[in-house]
């Protein structure tokens, strides 16, 4: 099978089993992450690890977090949001490591820290495993990222949720080609 075809096959897969990669795999999929472009050669992105008894720590702090943020949310709310950091049995936490006020844009340098994170979702794939980047309030949360260590100017963009899919979890219809891509014949679009 090409790269391409393998790349072709990617889909975001939501709900993961044992096993996650570990040991050398998981090594060559990080790696993956460091071939991601990156103008000013500032590699900036790290990403934290959370397996094992330090996800169900990882979900606790996440309920408490969303209790903070919707004080009048039910209990079953709270346990549905605790859950969602149970979906695979590794989370890499994704961190942006913004140098700011750096000749390479801090857009630039974040575009960079998303290439290096899709990455590893490629990775991943090739490697037999599935994954998922999930981003949302639990992301922007300053508690989470206080509880991962993750300080400013650094920015915590998501979490990529790895493990088995389960079997037929990897076809997701994609949309036309057509409407996503044109091509510039190089007459101004300007109005």
């Amino acid at each position: 099978m090409s790269a391409t075809d393998v790349l072709l096959g990617r889909s975001s897969t939501g709900v993961l089993d044992e096993p996650a990669p570990s040991g050398a795999v998981l090594e060559r999929i990080l790696e993956c992450a460091l071939r991601a472009p990156d103008h000013g050669k500032l590699r900036p992105w790290r990403f934290i690890l959370v397996r094992g008894k330090a996800i169900q720590a990882l979900a606790d702090i996440s309920a408490t977090a969303f209790r903070r943020r919707e004080p009048e949310a039910s209990a079953d709310a709270v346990a549905k949001q605790r859950g969602k950091m149970l979906r695979a049995p590794l989370v890499i936490a994704l961190v942006a490591r913004i140098t700011p006020e750096h000749k390479i844009p801090e857009d630039e340098q974040l575009m960079s820290a998303a290439a290096a994170s899709m990455n590893i979702l490629n990775g991943a794939h090739a490697e037999g495993f599935a994954g998922i980047w999930i981003t949302g309030a639990n992301a922007y949360d300053p508690a989470m990222s206080a509880a991962l260590g993750v300080q400013t100017p650094e920015r915590l963009i998501g979490y990529i949720f790895v493990g088995t899919p389960r079997e037929g979890d990897r076809n997701v219809a994609r949309p036309p080609l057509s409407d996503h891509v044109s091509e510039w014949t190089g007459v101004s679009a300007d109005p």
